[in-house]
């Protein structure tokens, strides 16, 4: 055991290098460095004693093994770094045309309802002058061979009223004639006939308003009125307009209370080739409901709600109504975005009447007044115009699905006068 210490001298034999510091380890390949000698001899690791000879090194500089310093990121030589080349002149690229982003398919271009082509609106004038012919023969015989004095306007205010203008508008008409003759210096009977048609036409133009389509999607229209005014047909002659402008319609049979009123949308819904959401005796209600969600739900652009026709005087039946505008209201939080109520022309004043009542339980945005082509009231507009001055949206004189045309209140004028 002994001698195989002494075999070979320590300084001769190979040892382990005695443990160093933990150095780093190389960031590359470094070059072998000469082995590091170790303090203790072979026979230290078993209690034999240091070497004497040799003193012990100093201690060795971290890294103990030589590592060369990292090369240094490679600099191009001068003859390697391409001269600096001028940038050239920025050229300016062509502009982008712009393309304006397309809109969400839920939210179309409004379309206003407005009035037909030139052609075809002189062929619904002549029908509009042959409607109100029996409203305007009365007022248009005072100024056969009549002379400007106070007798003409006696008559013309007995003309007036009996195509049911109303008090206050025949008031104010007669007035603002006065005026307008003075002021035009009119020494012709005819030439008061035209100044009382500017003065009509001037009168009811606040009630001239085209119905906007598409604002929000879709537009849903409460269509209310009396029994016998025309409710049911005019929402199919209004389904019509809509459908020649393009929009896609959605009708709602909500008049469940009167006999054969589902039967009779279901007949306007097929001649326009459009759907409809019915319930036979249902709440009027619920099917309002469902059908602004079906609406919402199919992409239509307007969902026409028929609503059982009320006589103001029905308190619980206007109640009613009131539901319904609630429900709609729950199942789109902007509806109903117009509430419309037809009036039957003939009526007169009893129709001034029904838009007050309405419009209290209500609020209405417009109004579609029917049968002008009937007996000589017609006149009623300017009562409304001058007491309750809601937008007419359209007018009609007749039963045809063309008899319905926007309101014009220079057209309505001259046709009231010849």
């Amino acid at each position: 055991m002994f001698s195989f210490f002494k075999k070979k001298p320590p300084a001769e034999t190979p040892v382990a290098p005695a443990p160093t510091p933990p150095v780093a380890p190389p960031a590359a390949p470094v070059a072998e460095p000469a082995p590091a000698r170790s303090v203790f001899s072979p026979s230290s690791w078993f209690g034999g004693k240091p070497a004497a000879e040799e003193p012990a090194p100093a201690p060795v500089e971290a890294p103990a093994v030589v590592v060369p310093a990292p090369s240094p990121a490679p600099v191009a030589s001068p003859a390697l770094i391409p001269a600096p080349v001028p940038a050239p002149a920025p050229v300016a690229a062509p502009a982008p045309v712009p393309v304006p982003p397309p809109a969400p398919a839920s939210v179309p271009k409004p379309v206003a309802i407005e009035a037909a082509a030139a052609p075809e609106r002189k062929g619904w004038f002549d029908k509009l002058k042959t409607g109100l012919r029996k409203t305007g023969t009365g007022i248009q015989a005072v100024f056969v061979n009549a002379q400007i004095d106070d007798a003409l306007y006696e008559e013309l205010e007995s003309a007036l009223l009996m195509a049911d203008t109303g008090v206050k508008a025949t008031e104010y008409l007669l007035d603002d004639l006065k005026v307008r003759v003075k002021r035009q210096m009119a020494t012709d009977a005819s030439q008061v006939k035209v100044l009382l048609a500017e003065a009509i036409a001037d009168l009811l133009r606040p009630l001239e308003k085209p119905l906007v389509i598409g604002q929000y999607t879709p537009t849903v229209i409460m269509v209310a009125g009396v029994n016998g005014a025309g409710k049911t047909t005019s929402i199919g002659k209004l389904t019509k307009h809509l459908a020649t402008e393009g929009a896609s319609v959605l009708l709602a049979a909500a008049d469940t209370f009167r006999a054969a009123a589902r039967e009779q949308l279901l007949v306007w819904a097929d001649r326009n080739t459009v759907e409809i959401v019915s319930n036979e005796g249902g709440d009027p209600s619920a099917v309002s409901f469902d059908a602004v969600n079906a609406g919402k739900a199919r992409g239509k652009d307007v969902v026409l709600v028929d609503t059982a026709g009320r006589l103001p005087t029905q308190l619980h039946l206007m109640d009613e109504l009131k539901k319904i505008k609630r429900v709609v209201t729950k199942a789109d939080a902007t509806a109903p975005h117009e509430v419309l109520l037809v009036i039957d022309g003939n009526t007169g004043q009893n129709a001034l009447a029904q838009v007050k009542t309405f419009d209290e339980t209500l609020g209405l945005t417009g109004l579609i007044v029917t049968k002008l082509d009937g007996t000589a009231k017609g006149g009623v507009l300017c009562a409304i115009a001058r007491e309750r001055p809601i937008p007419v949206y359209f007018i009609g004189v007749g039963e045809k699905l063309e008899d319905l045309e926007t309101f014009n209140a220079r057209e309505f004028a001259q046709a009231l006068l010849g």
